[in-house]
């Protein structure tokens, strides 16, 4: 908060209007805190607006104590947004929300819920928001149980300790530790390929998807095998088109038609092997699974039927000769 902020402003900063249960000072030190509870929101909730749902519910919360008898308030924030989210989480798996392929992403708007609530990024923030903490990471963290998802994001994005999470889900450390486990080995998947096929495959799907997003004909006709064959469930397509295209000419003519969904992609480890999920707002709409061969695309499919899409392995792909996983860079703050 800027030095020069009168009481209205601080109000502002620290509950978007509401007035500030602990008076300014403590408002600017809850301002100190905002930028890493909404990160941890964000990764645990997958929408920017009830991360920041969640992060105004946290401040009102604080107001209802004395926060002279808070020890550490960084941890205690973190422990009661943690529990807002968990609650807001299953509330959500009670509901059996947002139904993965519901839509297409050229008219797919904000995640539900409407847009940001007053005070939040726009839509085109929380674009760059999944692109900067990784699709595939989102769609993946999706599939999680509420409890996983809590374990994981606050246990190997942020470094939080077992006993504290545990402590928050009223579980053992063991039990705990479990469900990170678990989380952990759904978004990292399994591989079905030695690693140096892997890369070598993922940097044909790389180079697929910057041709794509380029508009870039030539460049794709790099990639494609010459009898390619590319498959598309109808509901992926616009009216009129065919289900079917071979031959690398029409193959490519086709993709740069769909080529406006290629900024809501990224590549993912799909049923093994390098594929790429189309997810905005980080929430799934459509994969592509691709067969590789010699260096270059022979076929691919597009998948957008709803069973389809929830019968799919997906996990996040690492990054190409690095070792280390695409997730990795969920924890940078933004």
């Amino acid at each position: 908060m800027d030095e020069h902020e009168g009481p209205a402003e601080a109000r502002t900063a620290a509950g978007h209007g509401a007035a500030a249960p602990g008076g300014d000072a403590l408002a600017e030190r809850f301002e100190g805190h905002r930028d890493q509870l909404r990160a941890v929101a964000y990764r645990m909730l997958g929408s920017l607006a009830e991360a920041e749902d969640a992060v105004q519910e946290t401040w009102l919360r604080l107001g209802r104590v004395d926060a002279r008898e808070i020890a550490s308030l960084g941890g205690w924030l973190r422990t009661v947004l943690s529990r807002v989210c968990l609650d807001m989480l299953r509330a959500r798996a009670a509901r059996r929300e947002d139904p993965v392929g519901d839509g297409m992403p050229e008219a797919a708007g904000p995640p539900p819920g409407g847009g940001a609530a007053e005070g939040s990024g726009t839509p085109e923030d929380e674009a760059v928001l999944a692109e900067s903490v990784g699709r595939a990471l989102l769609v993946v963290l999706d599939t999680l149980t509420p409890a996983e998802r809590v374990a994981f994001v606050l246990h190997d994005l942020f470094a939080v300790p077992f006993g504290e999470i545990a402590a928050l889900l009223e579980r053992s450390p063991a039990a705990t530790k479990k469900l990170a486990s678990r989380a952990r080995h759904r978004v990292r998947g399994t591989a079905r390929m030695p690693r140096a096929e892997l890369d070598r495959q993922r940097r044909v799907v790389e180079a697929f998807l910057a041709a794509s997003r380029r508009g870039d004909l030539d460049a794709l006709l790099a990639v494609l095998a010459p009898g390619v064959v590319r498959r598309a469930d109808p509901a992926a397509l616009p009216p009129g088109a065919a289900p079917v295209l071979s031959g690398a000419r029409a193959v490519a003519e086709g993709t740069l038609v769909l080529g406006r969904r290629a900024r809501f992609a990224e590549p993912a480890l799909v049923d093994g092997a390098p594929g790429i999920v189309v997810a905005p707002y980080g929430r799934l709409l459509l994969v592509l699974t691709l067969t590789v061969e010699a260096g270059r695309i022979s076929a691919y499919e597009v998948i957008a039927d709803q069973a389809r899409l929830a019968r799919l392995d997906l996990a996040v792909l690492e990054e190409a000769d690095t070792g280390r996983a695409g997730h990795d860079r969920a924890a940078a703050m933004y």
